[in-house]
């Protein structure tokens, strides 16, 4: 999927929408990977930090989501546009291990694991080259609007 297509899934917009290209998506086993350049122009590199910039811990967080709503988005067929939204509702075994600096590549991955009554979990991992930076479950609410 390319931007496009992304914004067509994903309701957020700049500087918000935190997934530039999906080049994986396999429906069969449920799951996605994606990835985010992360630019020294990012606006919260102003302030996280100016002299030492690394990406917040919860953007990252937040790119992992938006992943797994893509994936959950795709194995529903619907849209935003079709009156459907993933809201993030939270986390479990959140780990952080390195930080993400201008410049990197963050892969991101998600596989479903289950869903029930509109709550829908997924194992994420966030990447840069071969480490792992950030691991999570990530619970997600499925609402129509």
């Amino acid at each position: 999927m390319d931007i496009n297509e992304i914004k067509e899934y994903l309701p957020h917009r700049y500087p918000f929408l935190l997934v530039d290209r999906v080049v994986e998506l396999d429906l069969e086993n449920r799951r996605i990977r994606a990835y985010k350049n992360v630019s020294v122009n990012e606006p919260f590199f102003n302030g996280h930090f100016p002299q030492h910039p690394i990406m917040p811990g919860v953007l990252i967080i937040e790119a992992m989501a938006q992943a797994a709503g893509l994936l959950g988005f795709k194995m529903m067929n619907v849209k935003p546009s079709d009156g459907t939204l993933y809201y993030f509702v939270g986390s479990d075994k959140l780990r952080f291990r390195q930080p993400v600096v201008p410049g990197d590549q963050l892969q991101l991955e998600a596989q479903h694991l289950s869903n029930k009554r509109g709550i829908w979990r997924f194992s994420c991992r966030a990447i840069v080259g071969a480490h792992e930076v950030c691991a999570a479950e990530i619970i997600c609410a499925e609402r129509k609007i």
